[in-house]
């Protein structure tokens, strides 16, 4: 008789740990995957951006639909930009600028807008010197 009571006990168990096992893999089977960070809009880029090495600013004041930016440069004066767009390549962020005033005939700016650490990271070409160098902007 005990035997008989231990087996269903056992066979109760076993029982229940399977009917476990069956809700548990079918509230799985309808899971979602955990949300992935949705790309930042583009207007994640409005407001004032500061390049630490020089002071220089580069203000954003509005993003167009299409990607166009009212933005400008200050040095620490105000120079207008005679092209500046933002676009996406993928996930990624970019950022293109243009000075032709200023003794800066030609100078660019292509930057990434890195959403981690909230910063614009790129290159500055500086064309009437020729030279190409290593920048970031953070937000001011």
């Amino acid at each position: 008789m005990r035997n008989a009571v231990v087996l269903l006990m056992l066979a109760t168990a076993l029982q229940f740990a399977s009917t476990e096992v069956a809700i548990a893999q079918t509230a799985g089977a309808g899971a979602k995957a955990p949300a992935v960070a949705e790309k930042p809009g583009l207007d994640v880029l409005e407001g004032a951006w500061v390049r630490p090495d020089g002071g220089y600013v580069i203000l954003i004041k509005k993003v167009g639909p299409d990607g166009q930016l009212e933005a400008m440069y200050f040095n620490p004066n105000p120079l207008p930009f005679a092209k500046a767009r933002a676009s996406r390549d993928g996930a990624a962020v970019r950022l293109s600028f243009e000075l032709q005033a200023g003794g800066y005939n030609g100078s660019t700016y292509e930057l990434t807008y890195e959403p981690a650490s909230d910063r614009l990271r790129g290159v500055y070409y500086q064309a009437v010197a020729k030279q190409t160098f290593e920048v970031y902007f953070v937000r001011k």
